[in-house]
This record gives structure tokens, sequence and C-alpha cells, in this order.
């Protein structure tokens, strides 16, 4: 059986109270909790935030939340925490990004079917970069992979670098991806992770799933026609919902 976490945080530097803020009528956590809900693989949606304000408002509209710890340093760890819990027992864990309200059930499925077989320790998304732009953007994570769409390595310097080449036309040349942050985990990998140190690879680049790897878990990348519309500022909604419009 397979959970959907959202993992939820009041606080935020750049938007204070962001999954509360209202979106054309509902809230941004409503918003997440729904599409997530139409998913065909989750058996349950549950919203794990640090905040009385959040947990009320989604036990109003119905929904399902768990007050976890404020110490939690990543949603990682506030997943555990949920996952713990809840009474059922469940195989996986799906974070699902609290910030992106226009997330589509389909996204979800993409990742949830690749835990079928219960081999997987842990999965998430990428999709293929398709510009120089997107691939010299240092907030783009971008994934070198081996053979069997296993992560070897996250970064958010261009990798490989591309000999005799001109930089602008490098996506033209090799199939590069980028990282799309939703997680899947294991329930006895999820544990795990949430033991570890802070690694020396995690630091430098600033991406938790540096730590998994370098501890010698394995990451099953999968593909995704989705690309993710998140609102990290109160700028980004009228953006997104201008993106979404268009579409």
């Amino acid at each position: 059986m397979i959970v959907g976490i959202i993992p939820a945080r009041y606080a935020s530097t750049r938007f204070p109270g962001k999954p509360l803020i209202e979106i054309e009528g509902r809230s941004m956590i409503q918003r997440v909790y729904e599409q997530a809900a139409k998913s065909s693989f989750l058996r349950k949606v549950v919203v794990a935030t640090d905040d009385e304000r959040i947990l009320q408002h989604v036990r109003a509209f119905g929904g399902e939340a768990v007050m976890t710890a404020m110490h939690h340093p990543s949603g990682t760890d506030r997943c555990w925490d949920a996952l713990q819990q809840l009474q059922e027992d469940y195989s996986y864990v799906i974070n699902i990004q609290g910030d992106e309200p226009f997330i589509s059930p389909g996204q979800v499925d993409e990742l949830a079917i690749a835990l079928q077989d219960g081999s997987t320790e842990l999965a998430t998304q990428m999709i293929a970069v398709g510009s120089h732009e997107l691939l010299f953007d240092k907030g783009e994570v971008k994934i070198v992979l081996n053979d069997r769409n296993e992560a070897l390595y996250f970064s958010r310097s261009v990798i490989p670098f591309l000999k005799g080449i001109d930089e602008k036309e490098w996506h033209l040349h090799h199939i590069y991806y980028r990282h799309v942050g939703m997680y899947a985990y294991r329930r006895d990998v999820l544990e795990a992770i949430t033991k570890l140190p802070v690694s020396a690879l995690e630091k430098a680049e600033s991406l938790e799933q540096l730590r998994w790897l370098e501890h010698g878990f394995k990451i099953k990348c999968v593909p995704t026609k989705y690309d993710s519309h998140c609102i990290d500022t109160p700028e980004d909604i009228d953006k997104v919902l201008a993106m979404i419009r268009k579409k």
C-alpha cells in the first residue's frame, strides 16, 4: 500500500503562511490535497504539518492531517514522523510537494507505478532538458544516470561536460535530465535515511538526496511528461496561473 504525505510548514523566509494562501477560492494546501487524492494508486493522503492553523484548516475542508515536530530539517524527516502516527502498515510513502497547487494526479501515478514490484528503495522523477537556458540554470538540478535509470549523481552544475562542443548546443548532442522533486520511499529505507548524518556532498550542493547516494542507497529516476510549477513567492501565483491558463 502507498500513502501520499504532503509536508506543510507555516514558516517560510520568502512566503510565510504559504500553505494557507488562497488561490482563486481555495487554499494552496487544499488544492494540492485534492489533486493528490485523485491518484489511482494512493490508499490515503495526509498532510504533515507543524502548525495548528494548517492542521485545523485541512480538517475543516475534510482532509486528513497530523501534527509533527517543529524541528525537522526536511520534508523527508516530516514524512517519517507522520508515517509513524498512521495506523495502517504502508509499504511506500510518496512525498508530495505542498507548494505545487496544480500538480497532476497522473504525475503521482507515474511515480507510484515504479514501486509495484516492491524492490525499489527510493524513486523520484526527471524531465528532459530542452534548452540551453534551463540546462545552465543553477536552480535546476541535473541528474547523471546509469543504464537502469538509477541516479549516479545530482548536481546544480551541468554534467557531463561535452568536450569540443559549443555550450549553447550541449542539449542538442546529449540527453540531459533535470530533477522533478517528488520522492517515493520504501518504508524501511525512509526510516534508515532519516538516521543518516549530513554528508559532505549534501553540504556542497545543498541536496539531501546526495546523502542517500553517498550511503549506498539506489534512487530510481522515472521520466515524467509533467512539468512542475512551484509557488515560492507571492509573485509566482500569477505566473503559474498564467501558464496553466495558456495550456
